[in-house]
């Protein structure tokens, strides 16, 4: 069950094709410019997950169909020795510098229409204070497991700690990042409605 960043563009490339729409078409529908598109498309960047949750919506599929390895309809059990050996997702926030400040391990790939992206997530400390804020719709949870972040959220900053979490509409402008110096691991659930 390997997954890069490059599986990701491919996909995306081969949902657009088969459904016959341009590039410009993906971009009027999400807001996202032609650029973007084309960049997430050949692997240049890997975005945050706003972008990729707005091109999901322009093509009429689910988040989790970028990253889906097969199709389980029952439940499904990610083993935590199975996840060590998976190679993980990085996302950046449009900053090609910032590309692994967040590594994303999927608990649930193989589960078929989900509306829930659940994830561990390793941060890496930033040596930039530089970030780019991102909204889509939906709602997210974050329990953290390890160390400390910091959330941005609209005009508000949250520092969490070990043990501690949050919850919040996704709506809204944020962006989660290690407490200053910090690195932590977290567990995410990301919910879009479809």
């Amino acid at each position: 069950m390997q997954q890069s960043k490059n599986v990701v563009g491919a996909k995306i490339r081969g949902f657009r094709e088969s459904r016959n729409i341009s590039v410009e078409e993906i971009a009027q529908r999400s807001g996202l410019s032609v650029e973007q598109i084309n960049s997430i498309e050949s692997n240049e960047t890997l975005p945050s997950l706003g972008p990729l949750i707005k091109i999901a919506r322009a093509l009429g599929v689910r988040l989790g169909t970028f990253m889906d390895d097969n199709d389980a309809l029952g439940p499904v059990v990610c083993r935590a020795a199975d996840r060590e050996k998976e190679t993980s997702i990085s996302f950046s926030n449009d900053a090609t510098d910032a590309r692994k400040h967040m590594e994303y391990h999927p608990l649930a790939q193989q589960k078929a229409g989900r509306h829930m992206e659940p994830f561990i997530i390793d941060i890496h400390p930033e040596e930039s204070l530089k970030y780019q804020l991102s909204d889509h719709e939906g709602e997210e949870f974050i329990y953290v497991m390890q160390g400390e972040i910091e959330i941005v959220y609209g005009k508000e900053t949250y520092h969490l700690k070990e043990g501690d979490s949050i919850f919040y509409d996704s709506i809204v402008k944020h962006h989660v990042h290690g407490a200053p110096g910090k690195a932590a691991k977290i567990l995410a659930m990301v919910y879009i409605p479809f």
